[in-house]
């Protein structure tokens, strides 16, 4: 038997990213997976295995973390304060207010998004270094499995690309790690800017196109797993992203095409209940690109697939705050909606969206009233005065499985959904003098709006805040700033220029003098 060590041991040894939660790479197995020490290499059963790991990476914490949800969402005026109290987590607030200062700069949670991105970087750069010892073993005439080597690695790079994605939104210039196993550059490597992010991106997607599978992720092999129409969904994401406000930009041809591909593909369609759509009958809807997947397996009791069991957890955190006696429809507090937002559904008479985004707490700092869920349950007031929680990670009580009432326990988290791909290509069309009225058209009839003729830009863009809000990936803030929109909304606290990104944690520049 043929065996490698892990990598990230290594890794996790050096000062360069002070990776405090390496710890859960190396003492937890795969979900249901041999470890790595434990893979024979010439037996290609087992050549799925590093790619399920770093699926399970990205569900443990490295896309999820509590605190990384915070800061992502804080920012966007589609959220309130950080934590249930602005006292609570200052240094959020001070994020929340574009300051850049040594406090934020220090913050340990900056340093805890930083590692969790990184540290599925890591994994997948280890899994591709498995998928490697697999292809050395596979003969030259073996066109099936060296065919399912390269999509492996095509969906591990996926999730690679994506982990930079999202490091770049929040930090801006950032390092593109695709070797892990020479651990000096882990010290000395220095940041691509965030353009170079994202015409890697772009890249590592056309490459990986072609290998991937055909086919929807509820469709796939393994079912929910990376396919091309995920890849072609990034690359328009970062595409868009270079593109910014210049209607000239020839990176929207590459949104057009991208986009094109996905919906002439014919394989996705909108889910039409949106208020289910977040729900447990969504899952891996013919709407999903992309999800986490977590699972309690439809047993009261025994394992479950979900991160942590604590208050960190991704749904909980964001559950109703305060006593709600004893109802499983309880959790932190952070992060509740906006008044801002409520208003903004309110004012475009935006009733579906509305009720698949905003859930009500009781009355204002009351703890004894409460307000009843369109799935009839009832949430109480709360001392903290949090009067909304999101309903996009609302999991009522009538579909948790019985005997299991943790929050969220059986539910996916969603990242990339077909309406997104359906607004960019008619922002893309409009952008290029075209008429973006059919995919706009599709989206609003979901929501039970009325059609728009000659759609215009400003409206697509309201339509993408209404479509995404509360969605934990910083769409909304994202949005405002390649269009240069973010100074009128946030007014003067915002220094374009500056306010786009937070600081690189100081934890990472002080044993990387690179990344200053």
């Amino acid at each position: 038997m043929n065996t490698v060590k892990y990598i990230l041991l290594a890794a996790c040894m050096t000062s360069s990213f002070s990776f405090v939660g390496c710890s859960k790479f190396l003492d937890k197995p795969l979900e249901n997976q041999q470890r790595s020490e434990e893979i024979d290499y010439t037996n290609t059963a087992q050549m799925y295995a590093p790619v399920s790991g770093v699926y399970r990476s990205a569900a443990d914490d490295n896309l999820v973390h509590w605190i990384d949800l915070s800061i992502r969402c804080v920012r966007d005026d589609d959220y309130q304060q950080g934590a249930p109290t602005p006292n609570d987590n200052p240094e959020l607030m001070a994020i929340k207010n574009f300051q850049r200062d040594v406090t934020v700069q220090s913050y340990w949670g900056l340093n805890q998004s930083w590692n969790s991105y990184y540290g599925l970087v890591i994994a997948a750069n280890n899994a591709l270094v498995e998928l490697d010892q697999f292809a050395e073993h596979i003969s030259e005439t073996n066109t099936e499995d060296l065919a399912r080597n390269r999509q492996y690695k095509a969906e591990v790079r996926f999730l690679r690309a994506y982990a930079h994605l999202m490091a770049s939104r929040l930090f801006g210039d950032v390092p593109i790690l695709t070797d892990s196993e020479d651990i000096g550059s882990l010290a000395t490597i220095g940041k691509s800017t965030k353009d170079a992010v994202r015409e890697f991106i772009i890249a590592e997607m056309n490459a990986c196109v072609p290998d991937l599978e055909d086919a929807r992720p509820n469709q796939s092999e393994h079912t929910g797993a990376i396919t091309r129409y995920s890849a072609l969904l990034l690359k328009a994401k970062a595409a868009a992203d270079l593109a910014g406000n210049d209607n000239s930009s020839s990176y929207w041809d590459d949104v057009l095409d991208a986009t094109n591909q996905i919906i002439n593909s014919n394989k996705f369609s909108l889910y039409q209940d949106l208020y289910e759509l977040f729900k447990i009958k969504g899952k891996l809807a013919d709407e999903s690109l992309f999800e986490l997947q977590y699972s309690d397996f439809g047993l009261g009791t025994g394992d479950i697939v979900r991160p942590g069991v604590d208050w960190g957890t991704f749904f909980r955190w964001q559950g109703p705050p305060g006593d709600q006696k004893g109802s499983p429809i309880s959790g932190a507090g952070w992060v509740p909606p906006s008044q801002n937002i409520v208003d903004f559904l309110t004012a475009r008479g935006d009733d579906e969206r509305l009720k698949a985004t905003i859930q009500y707490c009781g009355e204002d700092g009351n703890p004894a009233t409460f307000a009843t869920t369109p799935s009839g349950d009832e949430v109480y007031g709360n001392e903290f005065g949090v009067k909304y929680f999101n309903g996009k990670a609302y999991l009522p009580k009538s579909d948790m499985t019985p005997g299991r009432m943790e929050y969220g326990a059986n539910n996916n988290v969603r990242i990339l959904r077909y309406a997104d791909a359906l607004l960019l290509n008619a922002e893309a069309k409009v952008r290029k003098g075209q008429n973006g009225d059919e995919p706009f058209r599709l989206v609003r009839e979901r929501a039970k709006l009325d059609p728009i003729s000659n759609v215009t830009l400003d409206q697509i863009l309201d339509e993408r805040r209404a479509e995404f809000a509360c969605e934990w990936w910083g769409e909304r803030f994202n949005d405002l700033v390649r269009t240069g929109k973010a100074k009128d909304v946030f007014g003067a606290k915002f220094v374009p220029g500056t306010s786009e990104f937070i600081p690189i944690p100081q934890t990472q520049i002080d044993a990387n003098p690179n990344l200053r």
